[in-house]
């Protein structure tokens, strides 16, 4: 990116800036580096079909953290709901507190395993995910980690979470039907921004689209301000149908969406597409930059109906990390049900089918990353609009 003195910033933009109070303090939770762990060919160990299954499920509690106590508590919540749900499978699930330190979780992980563990959910944190699927992986324990963190996954770890990598495909094969081939790519310089814009790019040239383009921009409002009309200029100039960006609803979406158009990147002629949710923010779906735009979410009927049976039984709405810690359960009791042996190995595990979670269909894939069935959304008067439904099945989307 070439650098460029800072330009005066709009009223909007001055408007906006005031209003983002704590924009630094955004992360990506999941966004650490990895440290390698061993490759197997189908890790896991076999289980017996007539008694419990022992279940590890690891919490950040521990950490010292209020936030993180209050995670884990909806973390485990969500898990006992899940056992609740099970029909005729036994789940022995025992709780570990594995903080936020790659050393306490790999310890969590060693006494898990010591006292009978066949297979652990957790943890969430993405630098304790590598040492907690290293401390067992001796042993052929699987690992469900509630990480989002494609670099943490293979060998005995799967991720839970959803991944830019699926986002990014479920949008650029959506956008190429549309009549899109030229996607650019706006950024954010760190590390969640990098492994979007990877994501964004690896989708497209898998569905046999062009990368037109592709901007990055400091993550602090001047860096935002400064680089935008830079980036827009390159978006003209290769020619770019849409703009994909990185952006967070409660982050720098806010700025880049504002900027973008003041830099001449009219919504009306090149559509904005979005690797976040930009729902969760209601704010965020007033911005220009928006308007029209694409973006993914969840399964909003299986969403609402976990929220709900969370609410009748805990008295109040989940954390939205929860429902993976639910999910995990599902597909282990989904497993466990059909009284196989082997149902909790890797070739198990990466079953085609997939399972029924709390935000809609997922799989395991045989990397380690999942595939979850997402909804493709819009922006109308402010308002999000579903354009195709959530798939209810691993066929097409929308069936």
């Amino acid at each position: 990116m070439i650098a460029l003195l800072p330009p005066a910033p709009t009223p909007i933009l001055r408007r906006l800036a005031a209003r983002m109070t704590g924009f630094l303090a955004f992360t990506w939770l999941a966004a650490c580096a990895a440290m390698p762990i061993n490759e197997q060919t189908n890790t896991g160990v076999a289980i017996d079909p007539n008694a419990p299954v022992q279940v590890a499920l690891l919490v950040p509690a521990g950490s010292g953290d209020s936030n993180d106590a209050t995670l884990a508590r909806n973390l485990e919540n969500a898990a006992r709901l899940a056992i609740a749900d099970l029909n005729g499978v036994q789940i022995d699930l025992r709780v570990y507190n594995s903080g936020a330190s790659p050393a306490m979780a790999a310890q969590a992980a060693t006494q898990a395993a010591d006292e009978g563990a066949k297979i652990i959910v957790g943890p969430l944190y993405g630098e304790t995910v590598n040492p907690v699927g290293n401390a067992v992986a001796a042993r052929n324990i699987n690992v469900l980690a509630l990480s989002n963190n494609p670099t943490v996954a293979g060998g005995n770890v799967f991720i839970l979470g959803s991944t830019f990598n699926n986002t990014a495909n479920r949008l650029v094969s959506y956008a190429r039907q549309t009549g899109i081939e030229r996607f650019g790519v706006v950024h954010a310089n760190d590390l969640g921004g990098q492994l979007g814009r990877d994501a964004i790019i690896s989708a497209v040239q898998a569905n046999g689209a062009q990368v037109a383009g592709v901007g990055s921009y400091p993550l602090s409002q001047q860096g935002i301000v400064s680089a935008t009309p830079q980036i827009a200029a390159t978006l003209k100039a290769a020619g770019a149908q849409a703009v994909f960006l990185t952006a967070g609803a409660n982050a720098d979406l806010p700025l880049i969406a504002t900027a973008l158009p003041e830099a001449g990147v009219n919504p009306v002629d090149t559509r904005y597409i979005g690797l976040t949710n930009w729902s969760v923010a209601p704010q965020a779906l007033a911005l220009p930059g928006v308007q029209g735009g694409l973006f993914a979410v969840p399964d909003r009927g299986t969403v609402a109906s976990f929220e709900a049976r969370y609410r009748a039984a805990y008295g109040n709405d989940p954390h939205p990390l929860a429902g993976l810690a639910y999910d995990g359960i599902a597909a282990i009791g989904a497993l466990a049900a059909t009284g196989n042996r082997n149902a909790l190995t890797k070739s198990a595990l990466t079953t085609s089918q997939g399972f029924q979670g709390t935000n809609g269909i997922f799989r395991f894939l045989p990397s380690g990353l999942n595939e979850r069935g997402l909804a493709i959304a819009t922006v109308r008067g402010n308002q999000m609009v579903v354009l195709e439904n959530a798939p209810r099945s691993f066929g097409r989307a929308g069936s």
